[in-house]
């Protein structure tokens, strides 16, 4: 038996003309034809889908291949683009391009939530799930157009935004990172003291007190003791450099 790989299986008309399939479109800029893909990279573990082998269905798989897709584009973009810099800065700056915060950002501002089956409340979703999400499409996208393709698409979302590089190089990715980096070189004590806030608020938050040298240098409050923490970590930075900028200034 031939097979003829430009002879498509025919889609239901039902299913090319469903709202998932126009939205997704859309946002991709493309017809996919192997929609069954994009529906596995926008289904949540809560919907509780299966397949024929009784195995679980959902967008993770596709969002680790996501993942390992957007880090090669941006180390090939970076190895092209700083010719003359050692291994170290492109480590550096490929974990700022492919940051948490920038994949959030593409997330939330493509609307992929809106595609997102799932069984529970998105509001309690916390910030990452846009980004997860945006992986998971990438991941999709790369299964079904290949790398060449996805590549395209990964730079005009991700990698044209943060041009040129040498803005982003100066750009503080974890001040929690910077903090801790500063204490462990001067041998500085301090300690991220988070604590659970008793309220009768909806959604539980989380307060730090971030002692250093002895003293509680700032405090930082969120919905998750890690956005807490850089919260704490950002004031505690700016603290440090004001502290520093006075000091010079006698």
């Amino acid at each position: 038996m031939k097979w003829f790989p430009n002879i498509l299986p025919k889609k239901s008309r039902a299913h090319k003309d469903g709202i998932f399939y126009e939205k997704l479109s859309r946002i991709v800029g493309y017809k996919p034809t192997r929609i069954e893909i994009y529906e596995e990279a926008f289904t949540h573990s809560s919907a509780g889908k299966t397949n024929g082998n009784g195995h679980t269905v959902n967008y993770e798989r596709l969002e680790y291949l996501g993942d390992a897709v957007l880090g090669l584009v941006a180390a090939s973009y970076l190895h092209q683009n700083a010719p003359n810099q050692a291994e170290g800065y492109l480590t550096k700056m490929r974990s700022k391009i492919v940051s948490r915060n920038n994949l959030n950002k593409i997330g939330k501002d493509l609307n992929l939530l809106s595609l997102l089956k799932c069984n529970v409340n998105v509001k309690d979703f916390g910030e990452n799930i846009y980004g997860n999400i945006f992986e998971s499409l990438i991941g999709a996208m790369y299964t079904e157009k290949g790398f060449d393709f996805t590549k395209k698409f990964v730079y005009k979302k991700l990698i044209q935004p943060i041009e040129p590089l040498e803005d982003l190089e100066n750009k503080i990715i974890s001040y929690k990172s910077i903090f801790i980096e500063h204490c462990q070189k001067r041998k500085k004590y301090f300690l991220f003291d988070v604590q659970e806030e008793k309220s009768k608020e909806e959604n539980k938050h989380f307060v730090v007190k971030l002692h250093y040298d002895e003293k509680i240098i700032a405090k930082g409050r969120a919905t998750s003791k890690k956005k807490a923490e850089e919260q704490a970590a950002k004031r505690a930075y700016y603290s440090l450099q004001k502290s520093k900028s006075s000091v010079n200034k006698k």
